[in-house]
């Protein structure tokens, strides 16, 4: 149901998860976020108020309509919570806090207060955090050998993921759960701190392990670090007792497993990437493989995952400088530069102001460069779900050439239902899409083909007629022909002659004159999010094949951009895996 939401802590890790999913759902029209500083940066749909939980009145006028409210209250004692419940108690209707399931007197002294508040209430008593194992990836000794050396690497727990604490509490905050329920949350499974370190080192990529230390030396470390005594004291005593008795896990259906967590977050873990980037422009061989930091996400933007990207015919022309020379958008290009138009891969890191993707989805894009390599950054603007049923990896596909034939077919030729089309170039990766969008769209379909492979792949993709070109002449009377190969004149003009009076030629490559009576239009594909999210739903409802020559690792890059100059292309999109 629609309501309006007080999160407070909404900038750490729990509350952050909470706001966004709160934002990513439409029927969640309000969320306010209680914030000390009025900068803060908050996902779009969610709104600051500025104030503070140590003076309830900066913050009353806010809470009038609040139907519900998350508390997490950041101090050691519970003193001055009672004055924030008494504000809260005004309008709000229910109360989520995040307690904890050591239960520390503040914390037993809150729940106590919620409980005689006359509130709704519902508690969650998460145990170990998977987030706290963000502690290694500062600790400089991980980074540079990859090495935890602590006390009590057999403590075992079931660590939580963030993001089943914020599902549970924006549960209880939209009202779908029931009130006066206390949630013991867990993880799926039971880890040690060792094998916790083992699994963050095998996410990464990377060797990692646990060096058992004194439990004094980790003391100091922790007092060094600014931890009071008493705690510290408190935090080893709570992981000794875990050697021995580790706490249980609480069975819950979808708990995101360690694994996932450090999956989503091994690029914390990582100080550097592998990126394919040109310097200079030349032959194949000026196509550098670069270690390089891993950047993190700006405004608008999120950290990507690579899992695939494809080669792109163009991207030849790009580095051999033939762009820079002829096209006025790439003659400032900066050197260096990452290669990579398409990119397919899982988010792991948002940047300030996304709602969507999250961190953990999947998702496919166009860039200006950036997907040869182990991470991209990309704006989150550009980005569409990956389709489900079509490899991630191979989803890469997509993006330049699904664009581009999308937008060939649907924008500029208008292809309806009847029209005799022709495409030319159909066995390359536009031209795979082009063909079954026309047929999508009701058209009678001639594709050319250059090789019995091509031939294969033009009637697979339900060609009604397929003409050999070094062969057999092209056949006229067309209501539309697609162009998706580069041709010199002569060819240009012998092509609009196949077009009939009122038909319309359209070319993804050079500019074609037209015959008297025939539309001709040069176009060059953009980003449209909204075009390549349809596109992406065709593959995945099975309406639009998606075709893979071969699938290489990235360091063949250069190999691959030798064989296309060469004339060894094999026809279809290569996917290339970091």
């Amino acid at each position: 149901m629609s309501s309006k939401i007080l999160v407070t802590g909404a900038t750490g890790t729990v509350g952050r998860a909470l706001v966004t999913e709160l934002a990513a759902d439409p029927a969640q029209p309000h969320v306010l976020a209680l914030v000390r500083d009025p900068a803060a940066v908050l996902p779009p749909r969610v709104e600051p108020v500025h104030g503070d939980l140590t003076d309830p009145a900066s913050f009353a006028a806010a809470v009038e309509g609040v139907t519900a409210a998350f508390l997490l209250w950041p101090f050691g004692t519970a003193d001055g919570f009672g004055a924030v419940l008494d504000v809260l108690a005004r309008h709000t209707r229910r109360v989520v806090y995040l307690s904890s399931a050591a239960r520390r007197p503040a914390e037993r002294e809150i729940e106590r207060l919620i409980r005689r508040s006359g509130l709704e209430w519902v508690i969650l008593r998460p145990h170990q955090f998977a987030s706290a194992a963000l502690r290694w990836a500062a600790d400089p000794r991980f980074q540079a050998e990859g090495v935890v050396a602590e006390p009590y690497g057999r403590s075992a727990a079931p660590p939580v993921h963030e993001r089943d604490l914020a599902e549970i509490a924006a549960d209880a905050l939209t009202l779908r759960g029931p009130a006066g329920v206390v949630h013991e949350v867990t993880g799926p499974e039971t880890l040690t701190q060792a094998e916790q370190v083992r699994i963050v080192g095998e996410s990464a990529g990377r060797p990692a392990r646990w060096e058992e230390r004194p439990p004094e030396e980790g003391r100091h470390r922790l007092v060094a670090a600014g931890l009071p005594a008493e705690v510290a004291d408190g935090i080893l005593r709570a992981r000794a007792e875990l050697v021995d008795s580790p706490w249980p896990v609480t069975p819950r259906p979808g708990a995101r497993p360690f694994r996932a967590w450090a999956a989503e977050h091994a690029h914390r873990f990582r100080t550097t990437m592998r990126a394919a980037r040109l310097h200079a422009y030349g032959d194949p061989s000026v196509i550098r493989h670069d270690e390089l930091p891993i950047p993190a996400p700006g405004p608008g933007e999120v950290l990507i995952k690579v899992a695939g990207t494809s080669f792109n015919p163009s991207e030849v022309g790009l580095r051999s400088g033939l762009l820079a020379a002829a096209v006025p958008e790439w003659a400032g290009l900066r050197l260096p530069y990452t290669l990579g138009w398409d990119v397919a891969g899982t988010v792991v890191e948002t940047g300030p102001g996304v709602a969507w993707p999250r961190a953990g989805d999947e998702v496919i894009g166009r860039l200006d460069g950036g997907a040869a390599a182990s991470y991209a950054l990309a704006p989150a603007r550009v980005l569409a779900r990956a389709p489900h049923g079509v490899p991630l990896a191979d989803a890469a596909a997509i993006p330049v050439a699904g664009l581009t034939a999308w937008q060939a077919v649907h924008e500029h030729a208008r292809i309806g239902p009847g029209q005799r089309v022709l495409v030319n170039g159909a066995g390359g990766g536009v031209g795979g899409f082009a063909v079954q969008l026309a047929k999508l769209a009701g058209a009678f379909v001639i594709a050319t083909a250059g090789s019995a492979r091509s031939a294969a792949r033009a009637r697979a993709h339900g060609a009604d007629e397929v003409v050999d070109y070094r062969t057999d002449p092209l056949p006229g009377g067309l209501d539309v022909l697609l162009n998706l190969v580069p041709l010199d004149p002569d060819a240009g003009a012998a092509l609009t002659r196949l077009v009939r009076p009122g038909g319309v030629l359209v070319s993804a490559t050079v500019p074609v004159e037209a015959s008297p009576g025939v539309t001709a239009i040069r176009f060059v594909a953009r980003n449209d999010a909204a075009h390549l999210a349809v596109v992406a739903a065709l593959a995945e409802e099975g309406g639009l094949a998606v075709d893979v020559a071969e699938r290489l690792p990235l360091t063949e890059l250069a190999a691959v951009h030798h064989r296309a100059e060469s004339g060894g292309a094999t026809g279809g999109k290569i996917i290339l895996l970091p």
